[in-house]
């Protein structure tokens, strides 16, 4: 950047400080947040006070320094033929005073206000007439995100704008397009350089939408190739465990022993899980269903599968209370079907891991369900044919390639969450990964009445929960834990849980308090209390957001509800709702609430959909926010919008699959750009192996 003409050393080194632009590439994809109507130009005269930004042309002239220390300023007129209009800098004076040239004809962009009778705008945008003329934008002006920093330097948006402009002046007119040329021209989108060009600079709405388009599903497309040759990696070099056929123990349990009938949803994902299994590839599939749907029963089916064709199974939760919790309901399945289970987490001791790991080696146990404790190298079985993986955004991708590595050839691997994933957001973060989705809830459940209230209305709510415990029933209270305020949440729930002693007293009620500050085995034994009924209230933090499963639970309190995203007050408004009984959730919050999170709360109150509801959440948020973090470097995209983008993500996907599938080493003349290009993008991205 040092070598950009403006630019310089001073400036190249706070660049790369303020916005980490290092070259010339980082500089053209600093792209512009958004574009300004720049086509009307009015006169003095007519420009109004309002909130609109508006430029205005006219002749400049009286330049001059008022006042002294804070109170210092500087001032100009803008001339017209019907009158004229005060600029006013309170801020950078000397550099804005150097550059002003009385006498020319300049264009002022900002917003006009009015004081002690007289029109002004304060800290315009300046550019004299004749370079207005000659700029490229024609009408839609690039607005830049800067800082402070660089706008003291010169480098604000239209500083930052002429400097994108030096560059793209001297890009060639055309130049080799690494997207294979049926790709873009079937599009009817710019080569790529166009793109840039319009991108900065556009020429219509229309351009600007087609140049966006493909700048869009050239980020998308790079990540769609990576997880396309990452699925071939898995079925071509490894091959898959084949499981021919359907046995004994899934027939028995199926005629005999199943506790329900199975939804449409969860006998659609079997016949998924089978068709994998059999097929001699390996399988990658994750599974989505929202609280309640019947994930655990498909798993537990899924497991019967690999244990009628000979091999080994395994659970991996994100706590040991999650863990704990399938080990009970698997046990119960197990018994009846001669089937051995056992449960390992960091809890275990030696002297009761050590049979465990014994059994599991020679395969005499079955299945095991566990933490993170799964992992660990002592952990070996004779046979794995089954990985699941619960809770999946908990976990990362190197634990789920070490899983993998527990047997050669790898086991299949089955990835289960209860977070509804937004369909785009899903093929991103898991394109290696073929998606399922339970979308039924079993019959007979109820739907939970969700309701907002304030503060105002505590007494009120107080009395509904009386009522809710005198007909025998459970309730939830949930405070929020944001890592970054822990100290101050821990008081909150500590001021709240006070408060709740006082308003609902012994020995006529009792409650139970867990929070994350709490011995494991405090926790579990206050849990363990509200699941066997001998508490009334449960006062929480989100540590409860899984893992805990108690059907006489009919009331879900969430306080201050608007600090929660939609995903998260969804997973824990489903830890009610378990029961045949009529179930509620009641929102929490201040009397003012942003705009987020009025959306937010509407939502919930009126959304019991949790697809639908992720949707939002992304829409909200953005996708790091939503699964709580990056991965791997994944969906850092600059222009690409996960909640917009849905057709594009969709159409990369195809197309990598297919380019992967007929020219897997990418040697057609066809894909000798994108050879180039990807190669480079897979060795950035950790995957420079999945390339033939």
């Amino acid at each position: 950047m040092t070598y950009l003409k403006g630019v310089g050393p001073q400036r190249a080194q706070a660049l790369a400080a303020e916005l980490s632009i290092r070259s010339f590439g980082d500089l053209l994809e600093h792209y512009p947040f958004r574009y300004i109507d720049r086509s009307m130009l009015y006169t003095p005269g007519q420009a109004l006070p309002g909130p609109a930004e508006i430029q205005i042309q006219g002749q400049l002239s009286q330049v001059q320094s008022q006042g002294v220390g804070a109170k210092k300023r500087l001032t100009a007129q803008l001339v017209g033929p019907d009158g004229h209009i005060d600029l006013v800098w309170f801020k950078g004076i000397r550099w804005v005073e150097k550059s002003l040239q009385v006498g020319v004809q300049y264009v002022a962009f900002g917003r006009v206000t009015e004081f002690s009778g007289r029109k002004n705008m304060a800290h315009p945008e300046l550019e004299t007439l004749a370079s207005f003329q000659q700029s490229p934008a024609q009408g839609l002006y690039p607005v830049y995100s800067t800082t402070e920093k660089l706008s003291s330097m010169g480098l604000h948006s239209r500083g930052l704008s002429k400097l994108v402009q030096a560059l793209i002046s001297d890009l060639p007119s055309q130049g080799q397009d690494w997207l294979p040329d049926a790709l873009w021209r079937g599009a009817g989108w710019p080569t790529h350089l166009d793109a840039l060009r319009e991108m900065h600079f556009p020429k219509s709405p229309e351009r600007l939408a087609a140049a966006r388009a493909r700048l869009a599903f050239e980020e998308i497309f790079l990540d769609q190739l990576v997880f396309a040759y990452k699925r071939r990696s898995y079925s071509a070099h490894r091959g898959g465990l084949v499981f021919s056929a359907v046995g004994s123990r899934f027939l028995a349990f199926y005629e005999e022993h199943l506790p329900f009938e199975l939804t449409g949803a969860q006998k659609r994902v079997l016949k998924e899980i089978r068709k994998d299994t059999a097929s001699g590839m390996h399988m990658n599939r994750l599974i989505q269903g929202d609280v309640g749907s019947g994930k655990t029963m498909v798993a537990f089916m899924a497991l019967l599968m690999a244990l009628d064709n000979g091999y080994q199974g395994c659970l991996m939760a994100p706590t040991e209370i999650l863990a704990q919790q399938h080990f009970a309901s698997l046990s119960e399945f197990a018994a009846a079907l001669n089937v051995r289970i056992a449960l390992l987490t960091g809890s275990v001791k030696a002297s009761e891991r050590k049979p465990i790991l014994k059994d599991l080696a020679s395969g005499e146990l079955h299945l095991l369900v566990g933490t993170h404790a799964l992992l660990e190298d002592p952990v070996q079985f004779k046979n794995l044919g089954l990985a699941i993986i619960d809770e999946q955004h908990r976990f990362g991708v190197a634990q789920r390639a070490k899983l993998r590595a527990k047997n050669d050839p790898a086991p299949h691997i089955l990835v289960m969450t209860a977070t509804p994933i937004p369909r785009t957001l899903a093929m991103s973060l898991y394109g290696d990964l073929d998606l399922s989705v339970i979308d039924e809830l079993p019959p007979g459940r109820q739907a939970i009445q969700t309701v907002h209230r304030t503060d105002h209305n505590r007494l009120k709510v107080w009395g509904f929960l009386k009522e809710e415990i005198a007909r025998g029933r459970q309730v939830y209270i949930v405070y929020p834990l944001i890592e970054e305020s822990q100290k101050m949440d821990y008081k909150d729930l500590m001021d709240g849980y006070e408060s709740i002693c006082r308003d609902f007293p012994r020995p006529q009620y009792e409650i139970s308090i867990v929070h994350g500050r709490m011995k494991a085995e405090d926790k579990a034994w206050e849990m363990g209390r509200f699941v066997r009924g001998e508490t009334h209230l449960m006062v929480a933090t989100t540590v409860i957001e899984v893992g805990v499963n108690v059907p006489n639970a009919s009331v879900m309190v969430i306080e201050n509800a608007e600090r929660f995203g939609l995903s998260q007050l969804h997973q824990l408004r489903g830890r009610v709702g378990r029961g045949a009984e009529q179930s509620y959730c009641i929102l929490m919050t201040g009397d003012k609430l942003s705009d987020d999170g009025k959306v937010r709360i509407e939502t919930m109150v009126r959304s019991s959909d949790g697809f639908e509801i992720a949707d939002v959440d992304l829409q909200l948020r953005g996708p790091g926010d939503v699964m709580g973090t990056r991965q791997s470097g994944m969906l850092d995209y600059k222009v690409a919008n996960l909640g917009q983008d849905q057709k594009l993500i969709e159409w990369a996907r195809e197309k990598a699959r297919a380019i992967v599938e007929s020219d897997p080493g990418l040697h057609s003349p066809e894909h000798a750009g994108l050879r180039l290009r990807f190669t480079d993008y897979a060795r950035n991205k950790m995957a420079w192996g999945v390339i033939a």
